[in-house]
């Protein structure tokens, strides 16, 4: 099973992004927490799989790839996957996921904004849950560098915590996500984990993210906001 460091070089005004805002996830027990509160589910990574047509010779990459899952499941169906992400206990604990399933992706210890995907552009690329630790500034090139990962007509799915309320109504439905979304602990995500998620990580709005992705280069082919506090986009590089 290979990996890879990132060797890009990293320029001083460079958002630190292996020093990541928000909840601590710099131990394994966090690790192990973050993925049973995130609700890992390999049923819903192979729907997603089939939404994206990805099959056997696939190429995927999952940026902030976190536990894993997404990853492994496209390497269980065929797919040259790579999983990248700036956490190597993110990355222990997908790597062990993988052998557990006895499959060999490949891991690369990197980020949004210094992974160098050195290989044949990708068919897929993924990202969930994760642009939201960079400021929309960081975001921009983070789009960027991920639609040159890929082949012209690849598809790039985004999901994450995007907002689609009026900005007029912020604090009546920040509020209203944060009272109805948070668990008790040891169930899921708190109340304190959304509070500092607002409080401290960089969630944007539905029409930023738009404009982002069109001139980083991607038609956006669908959206989907199930709820005002989250968005998918599914897009193909111009």
């Amino acid at each position: 099973m290979s990996s890879s460091h990132s060797t890009r070089p990293r320029p001083a005004w460079l958002f630190p992004e292996y020093a990541p805002a928000g909840i601590d996830l710099g131990s394994k027990a966090a690790v192990a927490a973050y993925d049973r509160n995130q609700g890992t589910d390999p049923a819903a990574d192979d729907a997603l799989l089939d939404r994206l047509k990805v099959g056997e010779g696939s190429r995927l990459v999952d940026l902030a790839c976190g536990t894993g899952s997404l990853v492994v499941q496209a390497a269980r169906r065929g797919a040259q996957a790579h999983g990248v992400d700036v956490s190597e206990e993110m990355l222990a604990f997908a790597r062990a996921r993988a052998e557990s399933f006895g499959v060999a992706p490949q891991w690369h210890r990197a980020g949004f904004l210094d992974y160098d995907h050195r290989t044949e552009p990708a068919d897929v690329l993924t990202t969930k849950s994760a642009l939201h630790q960079l400021p929309d500034f960081f975001k921009q090139q983070a789009l960027l560098n991920a639609a040159g990962m890929l082949r012209p007509g690849g598809t790039f799915y985004l999901w994450d915590v995007v907002f689609s309320f009026e900005p007029v109504t912020a604090d009546t439905q920040v509020q209203r996500w944060i009272d109805t979304a948070g668990r008790p602990e040891g169930e899921g995500f708190t109340r304190a984990d959304f509070e500092a998620h607002v409080r401290e990580e960089f969630s944007t709005y539905t029409w930023i993210m738009e404009g982002m992705l069109d001139r980083a280069g991607f038609d956006i082919v669908s959206r989907a906001t199930p709820r005002l506090t989250h968005a998918a986009f599914h897009c193909l590089r111009r």
